[in-house]
């Protein structure tokens, strides 16, 4: 799939609306944001959009493919462009920078649980929580 955000959308089905490519494209430069953050980089690209606008754009754009949604707990969801592959995330339990982790197994799920319980399964989401390389010296200095 091409990098250009209105033939991506093209692409999916989508109508090119300059909302949908200002938000496609905030969520390509911000990987990981919440919807606050790509609605105010979405208004500072075309101008009046309003919130509701964005998340239903958010929306589209998940359900299309185009887009994943990622929440970690404790956090609002997040946004990101990176849908092609089996990668799973880190959080920092201090500030809440999220940074991509790749599927050390390869295929997806890439993890292998105990049972399904009947399930077919065919993806698994994994969060590891720590502290980034910003916080880590704050925390050495404070204990």
């Amino acid at each position: 799939m091409t990098a250009d955000p209105i033939s991506r959308l093209r692409d999916s089905g989508l109508r090119a609306t300059a909302a949908r490519v200002a938000v496609l494209t905030a969520v390509a430069r911000q990987p990981h944001a919440p919807a606050d953050e790509i609605a105010h980089a979405a208004r500072e690209q075309v101008g009046a959009v309003s919130t509701a606008a964005v998340y239903d754009v958010l929306h589209a754009l998940t359900a299309a493919g185009l887009i994943r949604r990622i929440e970690p707990a404790g956090s609002a969801a997040r946004y990101e462009t990176r849908v092609a592959d089996n990668h799973h995330h880190v959080v920092c339990r201090q500030c809440g920078a999220v940074g991509d982790v790749d599927c050390a197994v390869g295929a997806a799920p890439c993890l292998e649980p105990s049972g399904t319980n009947g399930f077919l399964l065919d993806e698994a989401e994994v969060t590891w929580w720590g502290l980034c390389t910003d916080c880590q010296p704050h925390v050495r200095r404070t204990r």
